[in-house]
C-alpha cells in the first residue's frame, strides 16, 4: 500500500493545473528579470535582452521535469501549456520570426520537452519501484 507523506497541496493538483501555476510564476520572473537585469549590471543590451529568456526557458524546464514527473502520463499537455506565452508570442508577434527572439523560445521548447521526457522517464521508474 502506498503511503501518503506530508506533502503541499500542490503536488496534489491536477497537473494542467501545476502547468498553469508555472507558466505565471515563470512569466512574473521573466518580466521581472527582463525590466531589472540591464539597469542593475550595466550589460550590453542584446545580452541583456536574452538573460531573462534564457532563465525563462530554464524555468519552463525544470517545470515541466518534476510535473511530468510526479504523473508521467501528462507528457502529452504539460509541455505545451508551459510553453503557451512563448507559442503564443510566436502566432501573434509580427516580429518574432525576423528577431533573434525566435531562437530563444524555440529552443525553450526543445529544452522542454526533452525535461518532459526525462521526467515521464524517471516518473515510470519511480512507480514502478514502488511495490503494492
Amino acid at each position: 500500500m502506498k503511503t501518503k507523506e506530508n506533502r503541499l497541496f500542490l503536488f496534489d493538483l491536477p497537473s494542467w493545473i501545476q502547468s498553469i501555476l508555472w507558466v505565471i510564476i515563470s512569466t512574473l520572473v521573466l518580466f521581472g528579470l527582463g525590466e531589472g537585469v540591464g539597469n542593475i549590471f550595466k550589460i550590453n543590451e542584446d545580452i541583456a535582452g536574452a538573460i531573462p529568456y534564457v532563465i525563462f526557458d530554464v524555468l519552463i524546464a525544470i517545470g515541466c521535469f518534476y510535473i511530468v514527473k510526479l504523473n508521467f502520463k501528462s507528457i502529452w499537455y504539460v509541455p505545451l501549456i508551459c510553453n503557451a506565452i512563448g507559442i503564443i508570442a510566436a502566432l501573434i508577434e509580427p516580429t518574432f520570426w525576423k528577431t533573434s527572439l525566435w531562437m530563444l523560445i524555440c529552443s525553450g521548447w526543445v529544452l522542454s520537452i526533452i525535461a518532459s521526457l526525462l521526467g515521464a522517464k524517471a516518473g515510470r521508474r519511480a512507480d514502478a519501484n514502488i511495490p503494492g
